[in-house]
């Protein structure tokens, strides 16, 4: 049987669903119940691991905005360093922070359009009330450029997305 782009990428949401519907963070999207599966903090994943907050001897400050940006879009950390991230939301309505590869954000948003109302929970997201901050704490242990982005429904269609370049 010959698989077309569309079958494929159809099967790759049906492989990741499992792993993406427990995920996401802490605050409520409207009206879901909140997903009882937690990330171990020594999780392996290809764009790191979580960090111990006591490691971390650098903080880069993220701003998230209504036009649907990240500043700075592009971040750029050592091989090994565990780097604090501060995500600042600057805007009136929720957004998020989600660390990936770009296949696996892109669709984890996807999934997020489809079910809006899911809950997460995994140290490589932070949710962000208007006009609130979150840390994120995470150690680059794998060399690459990796993505992140607010997945929030229609958020990483509009461009809300940067770049994190570890060297």
């Amino acid at each position: 049987m010959t698989t077309t782009p569309l079958m494929r990428a159809g099967l790759l949401l049906l492989a990741l669903a499992p792993a993406l519907a427990g995920a996401h963070g802490n605050a409520a999207h409207a009206g879901a119940p909140a997903a009882s599966a937690t990330t171990p903090l020594d999780e392996q994943h290809d764009w790191g691991r979580a960090g111990d907050p006591r490691q971390a001897r650098r903080t880069v400050t993220l701003d998230m905005s209504d036009r649907m940006r990240f500043t700075p879009a592009t971040v750029q950390v050592r091989l090994g360093e565990t780097v604090r991230l501060r995500v600042k939301n600057r805007g009136a309505v929720l957004h998020e922070l989600v660390i990936g590869t770009e296949t696996e954000l892109a669709a984890h948003a996807a999934l997020m359009r489809k079910f809006p109302d899911m809950e997460h929970d995994a140290p490589y997201m932070a949710h962000v009330s208007p006009r609130r901050q979150a840390d994120l704490v995470w150690t680059f242990n794998r060399p690459g450029t990796f993505h992140f982005g607010c997945l929030i429904p229609g958020h990483w269609e509009a461009g809300m997305r940067g770049l994190i370049e570890v060297r």
